[in-house]
């Protein structure tokens, strides 16, 4: 029985549309998943839900200032620019893979002229004089490689995947800039709140160190309180420079985060908003699902689980089907004429017959890979709830901690001003002056550190829980 041209193309069409894409399919691996949290009660088991919205979680803190400044990361940060470059690069080349389900047509074309000199003899005998001539030709040619088992399916699976991983790349970069920048803001912020209370404990400092010497002066104190004086006024403005740094190490820090050169960049002191977003009770841990970190990793396990496909399809033949329609005339308007045109059609497969085990060790090294992202991807579930433990943990001990700290700053302020009284009216040394007016610094700037660490572990803890506990209603 002979195979026309429609049968050849029905049948290599219908054998294209049977074929089924070989290898595993994908099914999402197994976590080690709690149904609740140790630190929090009222959490309810997890379900995928990296599509949920996060929303602005940096609003949750209450100041205008922080909104901009992260409005600027979105926007201006170089490390979130290269990451959507890499999403972009991701997306195309999953166009690129889906091209090659459908067929490459050419065209080309061209005219050739011969001749020469003296005469030949043609096959009949006879003496025919050499000359120029011209031939014109152009053809339509197409050529496709029909997926009958699935490599090119399973590729473009493997690509689709890759570029879904990238995009959670970007979402990870992004949160991690936000995260970053509001955490050097209230550090900043936090040195602006130290860098008054010591500029005023200098200017107390100063005025008891010329009291001091005064009183040196006129013999009713001894050298050695004029001495503490200056030397605690010393290491006082010792630690205001030092705290001056600080600040513009963070300035510096926040100037790259929002695109632009440090030496450009200035952010004023201002007011302190130290305010803590709650915790609302029976959080459900959905919401760590949306980690673009755990995203990213489940997505890369799916195409190291689609690469199998595409290296067992190496077991099987490639069939790849080519067709080509032209004509050749020595004239231009014959180059169209019905008695030049000419036409092929033609199937051709190949299929490996020795490899001394490549294809079985591709299989083996594909295998491998995905076994290692499975390890990941659990790996990286099992380091989020360790992140959310801990910054859960650590939000209820400081805020404890903020209570405590604050009755130690009263209780220091109220020493400081009864050493003062006593030191006044002769009672004590300068010594315990010194002593009780340290202690109390300290306690203030423990105080501000206190509420400054709060609010970079409720940064800390939106970031664990993928950007925030808002819920789409």
């Amino acid at each position: 029985m002979k195979l026309s041209r429609r049968n050849l193309l029905a049948l290599i069409g219908g054998g294209a549309l049977a074929g089924c894409a070989v290898g595993p399919a994908y099914v999402r691996p197994s976590t080690p998943m709690s149904a609740s949290y140790k630190s929090l009660e009222g959490w309810s088991p997890a379900a995928p839900a990296d599509a949920l919205d996060r929303g602005p979680w940096w609003t949750l803190f209450g100041d205008p200032t922080l909104d901009g400044l992260i409005a600027r990361v979105n926007v201006s940060n170089q490390t979130l620019i290269a990451a959507e470059a890499a999403y972009r690069q991701a997306r195309a080349l999953v166009a690129e893979q889906r091209a090659a389900l459908f067929p490459v047509v050419s065209l080309d074309g061209g005219a050739t002229r011969t001749g020469g000199r003296g005469s030949t003899i043609d096959s009949a005998g006879a003496t025919v004089s050499r000359g120029s001539s011209t031939t014109y030709r152009v053809n339509l040619g197409a050529t496709w490689e029909p997926d009958v088992w699935g490599r090119i399916r399973r590729t473009i699976e493997a690509a689709r995947a890759e570029a879904q991983a990238s995009e959670a790349d970007l979402a990870a970069a992004r949160l991690s800039a936000q995260g970053e920048l509001a955490a050097d803001y209230f550090l900043l912020r936090e040195s602006d709140a130290e860098i008054a209370l010591v500029e005023t404990t200098v200017a107390a400092y100063q005025r008891n160190a010329q009291i001091t010497e005064n009183r040196y002066q006129a013999g009713i104190v001894a050298r050695s309180d004029s001495l503490q004086a200056q030397t605690q006024l010393a290491n006082a403005q010792a630690d205001l420079e030092g705290l001056r740094r600080q600040r513009a190490t963070f300035e510096h820090a926040i100037a790259v985060l929002v695109g632009e050169a440090p030496g450009n960049f200035t952010l004023a002191p201002a007011a302190w908003t130290t305010k803590v977003p709650e915790i609302p009770p029976g959080l459900p841990s959905t919401l760590l699902q949306r980690r673009p970190d755990i995203a990213a990793a489940e997505r890369r396990v799916a195409a190291a689980n689609a690469q199998i496909g595409v290296a067992q399809a190496a077991y099987f033949p490639d069939l790849t089907l080519s067709g080509a329609y032209g004509s050749t005339a020595s004239q231009v308007d014959k180059l169209f004429s019905a008695s030049n045109l000419v036409w092929s059609l033609g199937l051709a497969a190949a299929e490996t017959l020795f490899d001394a085990g490549a294809r079985r060790a591709r299989v083996r090294g594909a295998k491998a890979a995905y076994d290692q992202t499975v390890a990941q991807y659990r790996q990286t579930v099992l380091t989020a709830l360790q992140d959310v433990e801990d910054q859960l943990t650590a939000a209820q001990v400081l805020a404890r901690q903020n209570e405590l700290r604050r009755q130690a700053s009263v209780a220091a302020d109220q020493a400081e001003q009864i050493m003062l009284n006593q030191y006044n009216a002769g009672r004590v040394s300068y010594l315990d002056v010194v002593i009780a007016q340290t202690s109390a610094l300290s306690a203030r700037r423990a105080l501000a550190q206190a509420a400054a660490d709060r609010q970079t572990t409720a940064v800390a803890l939106i970031q664990a829980l993928g950007g925030g506990w808002s819920t789409p209603r």
